[in-house]
């Protein structure tokens, strides 16, 4: 059932005992918008921990230090940033098909699964609405929350860059910057600083770039022999889906990361008038208008083709 945000604090308000779920392949939004939240309700003496699929990359240590992780039987689900229950991850997907009582999110292509949901399209990160949400409960952001929430935006906007950025999302980050957080630390981590993993996956992905439809596409491989061979973790594998948009005239960069399980995770970055939120709806996926993403569980060079006939049909009509 749809609600509205005063609905979704209310319910927060009564809950003990939060379980608070991110996606797999957490990225800073989704974690920070989970670290901030039990952060929150531990200010206003609720029980809460997070739950993630997937291990936490180093690079996000931070958001939770000072965040105790609490053991009890959960008595109240919600889940931050996650568009469809698929994106829990197979194991928790299962688990809580049908028990989570609230979902808060930020896509506009998200596919109802919990009892209560709460979205806002218009929020350029999912921490947006976290915010509103902690306010509202009467909690004033201390820096543990304020770099959660500034973390969070500042990823899932590119650091400000990208089209998804609004005078409220700068609005926000004056707020949480105003507690004396180190913004300027969090963009040189998040954007500046590399491992060396990171430097070699670049490299090979870049070596991977193929181009379709007169380069106005770019396709992208991630490979579990990279991934392997360079030792790169989550945090590194983050943010190599915006290289192929970033090149000159390419309207569609697509990224295929192969999965452990099979088939591959494809991300879509596209510059406007193509919606890859359309195209990643095509295979079942779904996110904003120019980042995206979905699953095609078929060996590379079928799922590849596939995709690309698919972003075909946009480039023609262009």
């Amino acid at each position: 059932m749809k609600i509205d945000l005063e609905k979704a604090v209310s319910m927060l308000q009564q809950a003990q005992d939060v379980e608070i779920l991110s996606h797999h392949y957490p990225d800073g939004d989704t974690l920070g918008s989970a670290a901030a939240l039990c952060r929150a309700l531990h200010l206003l003496g609720k029980r809460a921990r997070c739950t993630c699929a997937d291990p936490v990359a180093p690079k996000y240590g931070f958001l939770f230090e000072g965040i105790e992780r609490q053991e009890f039987p959960a008595q109240f689900i919600v889940s931050v940033d996650v568009a469809d229950i698929k994106l829990l991850g197979p194991v928790l997907a299962e688990k809580h098909a049908k028990n989570i009582d609230l979902c808060i999110d930020h896509h506009g292509s998200h596919q109802e699964f919990a009892k209560n949901t709460y979205v806002d399209s218009t929020a350029s990160a999912a921490c947006e609405i976290i915010y509103e949400v902690v306010c509202r409960l009467g909690v004033v952001p201390d820096q543990i929350i304020a770099r959660a929430i500034y973390t969070g935006i500042t990823t899932d906007t590119g650091c400000f860059r990208y089209s998804n950025t609004t005078a409220r999302t700068h609005e926000i980050a004056a707020l949480v910057l105003r507690t004396g957080m180190n913004g300027p630390d969090i963009n040189r981590e998040m954007f500046e600083t590399k491992t060396r993993a990171r430097l070699e996956m670049e490299r090979s992905v870049l070596d991977s770039i193929e181009f379709y439809y007169n380069d106005r596409c770019a396709v992208m491989q991630i490979s579990r022999k990279m991934i392997e061979g360079s030792g790169a973790d989550e945090g590194d594998l983050e943010g190599l889906s915006s290289l192929p948009r970033q090149i000159e005239g390419v309207l569609v960069g697509v990224t295929m990361r192969e999965r452990k399980i099979g088939g591959y995770k494809v991300s879509l970055r596209t510059l406007a008038p193509v919606d890859a939120a359309k195209i990643c709806a095509e295979f079942g996926g779904g996110g904003h208008n120019a980042a995206a993403g979905c699953t095609i569980e078929e060996p590379f060079e079928s799922a590849r083709d596939k995709i690309l006939a698919v972003i075909g049909k946009v480039l023609e009509t262009m």
